[in-house]
C-alpha cells in the first residue's frame, strides 16, 4: 500500500484530526510499520463508543501496516477511582474482559498493561519528573478534563498526576502515533509542545470522533470557547445506561433504545442516530437498506452519508424509519461480540462496576 493509501485510511471516519497530517506523511515515508497506540481506562461495560468507533480505527491502523496497540491502563483506572481502585478486580476484568474484547474484534492488535511498562522501570519514574519540570500545575490542570471530570469537582493528589503518567507513557512505548478520541486532545496537544522541548521524540496525534449517546445534547452551560468540552458532555456513557448502546445488548435493547433517541425531524445536528450511520454503519458497509411500506414510497439503497442525511432533512426520511435501519445495522456489528461473550462470568463483574 503507498503512503497517500496510508494516510487515507488513517483519515477516514471516525477520525476527525490528524495533528499533523504532513508529520504524518512523513512518517510513513520513513517507516513501513510504525507504533500506535490508544490507552484505555478500565471502566464497566464496553458500548459502541468505547469498542466499536476505537476498534474500528484501530483496524484502519492494522490496515494500513502500522503497529497497533492498546494500552489497558490500569494505575490510571485505580487513580480515577474505577472499581472502587481494587486491583485484584481490575487486573482480572483487564485480562479477561478488556484485552479479550480487543483481540476479537481487532484481529491483530496488540496489548499491554500499564502494571507492566512500569514495573521495575526506573527510566520511567525518571521521566515523569524530567516531563513534570517543564509543565505547570495550572498547564496540567487546564488537562484535567481527560480523566472525564471537571476541575470543579473536588480531586485528590493523585488525579493530578494523571496527564503527566499519560505522556510519559508514549515516551516510554516509543510511540510514532498516540490515538485517542478528542476528549484526549488537550494532553496530545501537552505532549507536542513539552516533547521538542525535551528532544523527545514527537508523535503524530489522531483524534477520533465522540459517539453521543441517545439523549438530546449537551447544550447549556458551555461558551464558544467550550466546544469539545460540550462534545465530551454529551459522548456516550456507561453512566447513562438507557442512552448508551452496550456489546451486550440484545437485538431487542437495542430496539428499544434506538426507538426512544433524540431524533427530531429535519434536524441533522447533533442527531445520535444520524452520527451512528455515518461513523459506524458506513465505516463497514457501502450501503444502507431503509425499508418502508410501499405507501410511504417503499424501500429506499442509500449508498454513502450524504444522501442519507439530504434526504433526512428535506423530510423525505422520517425518524422511525431511519431508527430501524440503524437498529438492525447496529445489531449486526454487535452481534459476533455478544455471542463470543455470552456465559463469561467476569461479564457480571463489569455492570457491577
Amino acid at each position: 500500500m503507498d503512503v497517500l493509501s496510508k494516510v487515507a485510511l488513517v483519515k477516514s471516519a471516525p477520525t476527525e484530526e490528524v495533528v499533523t497530517e504532513q508529520a504524518l506523511v512523513d512518517l510513513f515515508k520513513r517507516e513501513a510499520h510504525p507504533k500506535h497506540y490508544i490507552g484505555v481506562e478500565i471502566s464497566g461495560p464496553l458500548h459502541l463508543g468505547t469498542l466499536i468507533t476505537s476498534g474500528f480505527k484501530i483496524n484502519d491502523f492494522i490496515k494500513a501496516g502500522v503497529r497497533s496497540k492498546v494500552f489497558l491502563a490500569d494505575w490510571h483506572t485505580v487513580i480515577n477511582n474505577k472499581f472502587g481502585g481494587d486491583w485484584e478486580k481490575i487486573r482480572r476484568v483487564a485480562k479477561e474482559y478488556y484485552a479479550e474484547a480487543f483481540r476479537f474484534f481487532c484481529p491483530g492488535v496488540e496489548i499491554e498493561y500499564g502494571s507492566e511498562l512500569y514495573a521495575g522501570n526506573d527510566r520511567y519514574w525518571k521521566d515523569i519528573i524530567t516531563f513534570c519540570k517543564h509543565v505547570t500545575l495550572a498547564r496540567d490542570t487546564r488537562c484535567l478534563t481527560i480523566l472525564g471530570r471537571t476541575t470543579k469537582e473536588s480531586l485528590d493528589l493523585a488525579q493530578y498526576f494523571y496527564p503527566p503518567m499519560q505522556a510519559t507513557d508514549i515516551r516510554a512505548m516509543d510511540l510514532d502515533i498516540v490515538h485517542s478520541g478528542i476528549d484526549q486532545r488537550k494532553v496530545h496537544m501537552l505532549v507536542r509542545e513539552v516533547f521538542p522541548v525535551l528532544r523527545w521524540k514527537t508523535p503524530v496525534a489522531v483524534h477520533h470522533h465522540l459517539l453521543s449517546g441517545l439523549g438530546e445534547p449537551t447544550r447549556a452551560g458551555f461558551d464558544e470557547n467550550d466546544a469539545v468540552d460540550r462534545v465530551i458532555s454529551s459522548k456516550m456513557s456507561k453512566s447513562k445506561p438507557d442512552t448508551a448502546i452496550f456489546i451486550h445488548d440484545s437485538k431487542t435493547e437495542i430496539s428499544r433504545k434506538i426507538s426512544k433517541a433524540w431524533c427530531p425531524e429535519k434536524i441533522a445536528a447533533g442527531n445520535p442516530i444520524l452520527d451512528y450511520a455515518k461513523q459506524l454503519i458506513f465505516h463497514e458497509r457501502s450501503s444502507l437498506v431503509v425499508e418502508r411500506p410501499a405507501k410511504y414510497g417503499g424501500d429506499v439503497t442509500y449508498s454513502g452519508y450524504s444522501e442519507v442525511e439530504a434526504d433526512y432533512v428535506s423530510g423525505k426520511l422520517h425518524p422511525s424509519d431511519i431508527k430501524r435501519a440503524v437498529a438492525t445495522e447496529i445489531d449486526r456489528i454487535i452481534a459476533p461480540i455478544r455471542e463470543h461473550f455470552e456465559g463469561v462470568k467476569v461479564v457480571q463483574e463489569v455492570y457491577a462496576e
